[in-house]
């Protein structure tokens, strides 16, 4: 079998084998199929799409390439969450220290960013000393003692995908619906959770632009989940505008410290508590989602989510003193405004270009191996149904380098649109696969 006789066959069309899948991706995982045909093989997949038995296959491979976590010495329901990534949204950093001071077990394994949209392991290393590569003993120690651990993948864990990850992000072969299933089940899979609760975006920022592709892909990623014995659920969400206030690593860590104070934009919030609601559910620490959301904004108005953050903190090596001052965060020393061009209503944000900005700026990667900058980024000033004058901020951008402004600054003028009335007040959630 020859990885270049694979490609063809994908590449015209065809259906691939179990066999095809196995052997590809067991030689992405041992290095014997060189970067140059992976991607080759990606974006055949890309173009032609593969079937849900191939789907099947090929996240049962992943899989395969490493371990599959035992979790069942650590009492209580082990439950995940994932976003299908989209701009501003940093949620796992505020649901999962809700979740486990409602008692779930948290095993958030995540990614970093990819392509215009922001990574949780990026967010988490603008924490000083923050250590998101924890061994699989750390993580397991760090569960029993917080009830999350929150980390990168390991090289034990779906090693194929690690390798397929970073080579998607840097190809154009990330909007695939069946590259995306293999990608976040077979790490959630393997990471040993009993339950998992989706965030699959929808929109202008999101990698799927239309409901009815967000519904495909949450479809497909429930049915993998289920038929791997994980119970799984996913909502669809709105991502045509930035999510919250703030756009960039720093940035969106003072922001989700802001909502676990109690004080944080109200959309953040509400997604937050949905989230964790659902989790809470699954997890047996509810009895509907009604209730986890009275938990929920409990441990908010308590502060008790507030504190367990701060002992993930200190117990994955960061520094807890930025619970109580954010100013220990890395901050962009210089600023600039994007201004309203007219008077009127802000009639939309486009995220994606937000997305491109913060990443322009330095807070994301063009190729793999770029270095991101944990201090820049965006903050939204006036957000879609705002009236606005001429002049008025809508976008400040936080930058380190004044040669990056420039390009960042022509996309967030691009992403402001003005129009003469508001826009039809747009759905937080939009729909749900259960």
């Amino acid at each position: 079998m020859r990885a270049v006789d694979i490609i063809i066959k994908k590449r015209d069309g065809g259906a691939l084998s179990r066999d095809e899948i196995t052997f590809a991706v067991a030689g992405v995982t041992a290095g014997a199929i060189p970067d140059y045909q992976a991607s080759a093989l990606l974006m055949a997949i890309l173009l032609r799409g593969m079937s849900s038995e191939e789907t099947a296959w090929l996240t049962d491979a992943m899989v395969h390439s490493g371990v599959r976590v035992d979790l069942s010495d650590i009492p209580g329901m082990k439950v995940d969450k994932h976003s299908t990534g989209g701009v501003g949204d940093k949620v796992s950093l505020v649901l999962a220290p809700l979740a486990a001071s409602c008692g779930v077990i948290v095993p958030m394994m995540s990614g970093r960013g990819l392509g215009h949209t922001g990574g949780t392991l990026d967010k988490l290393e603008a924490i000083p000393g923050f250590r998101v590569g924890l061994s699989l003993d750390e993580m397991k120690t760090a569960l029993r003692k917080t009830g999350c651990a929150m980390i990168g993948q390991t090289a034990e864990i779906a090693p194929a995908d690690k390798t397929l990850y970073a080579l998607r992000d840097v190809t154009g072969t990330i909007e695939s619906i069946p590259l995306i299933s293999a990608s976040i089940m077979s790490k959630k899979i393997a990471e040993g959770i009993d339950a998992l609760v989706l965030d699959v975006k929808t929109g202008t920022g999101a990698f799927m632009k239309t409901e009815a592709e967000s519904r495909l892909l949450a479809e497909s990623l429930v049915s993998i989940g289920k038929a791997s014995g994980v119970r799984t659920e996913a909502i669809i969400t709105a991502m045509s505008a930035p999510l919250g206030r703030a756009v960039g690593n720093a940035l969106e860590v003072i922001e989700c410290l802001e909502v676990l104070k109690g004080r944080g934009p109200t959309d953040l919030v509400d997604l937050s508590v949905e989230l964790t609601a659902r989790m809470l559910v699954l997890g047996g620490q509810a009895t509907d989602r009604a209730d986890g959301a009275r938990r929920a904004r409990g441990s908010i108005a308590s502060g008790a989510g507030l504190e367990r953050f701060r002992q993930i903190i200190e117990n994955q090596g960061g520094d807890p003193r930025v619970v109580d001052d954010d100013e220990r965060l890395p901050s962009a020393p210089n600023r600039h405004v994007v201004k309203a061009p007219r008077a009127g209503y802000v009639a939309a944000l486009d995220a994606a270009l937000v997305g491109r900005a913060s990443v322009a700026l330095g807070a994301g990667r063009d190729r793999v191996q770029d270095p991101v900058d944990p201090a820049v980024g965006i903050r939204v000033l006036a957000k879609p149904g705002d009236q606005v004058r001429a002049g008025d901020g809508v976008l400040e951008l936080h930058y380190r380098d004044r040669g990056r402004l420039t390009a960042a600054e022509t996309l967030a003028a691009r992403a402001i649109v003005v129009g003469d009335a508001p826009p039809p007040a747009a759905r937080l959630i939009v729909g749900e696969v259960l």
